[in-house]
């Protein structure tokens, strides 16, 4: 990945954040964390990976995250000077979630350990 895709990357982050918390009055916005962005060498088109706190199906946030997707792509426009704006597709990030698992397995096993 070149540098530049890199930066803008870590700026698609920076702002959908700040749009999520600020620019938003939809509370369930309010609790997703942005935790990467896969931006296409063209520019047209950008994965956001996410997770939420919300005990919603991870089905159900990606909905609700691509219906806003429009609003936040035209906030994002706005932000960034960027001659196309890439259109954004929300994925549920369960690599948190995943590592919690393994960290929880890990456990077991070193208490099993002791006993």
């Amino acid at each position: 990945m070149s540098i530049k895709i890199e930066r803008i990357n870590s700026e698609i982050i920076k702002n959908i954040s700040e749009i999520l918390a600020n620019e938003t009055r939809d509370k369930l916005m309010r609790t997703i964390t942005i935790t990467a962005a896969d931006t296409s060498k063209d520019l047209s088109f950008s994965k956001i990976y996410f997770t939420s706190m919300e005990n919603l199906s991870k089905e159900q946030l990606e909905k609700e995250m691509n219906e806003a997707s429009d609003f936040v792509r035209k906030k994002l426009a706005e932000k960034m000077d960027l001659r196309q704006t890439p259109k954004l597709k929300f994925i549920f990030d369960e690599s948190i979630e995943y590592g919690n698992k393994i960290e929880k397995i890990i456990e077991e096993i070193h208490n099993q350990e002791k006993a």
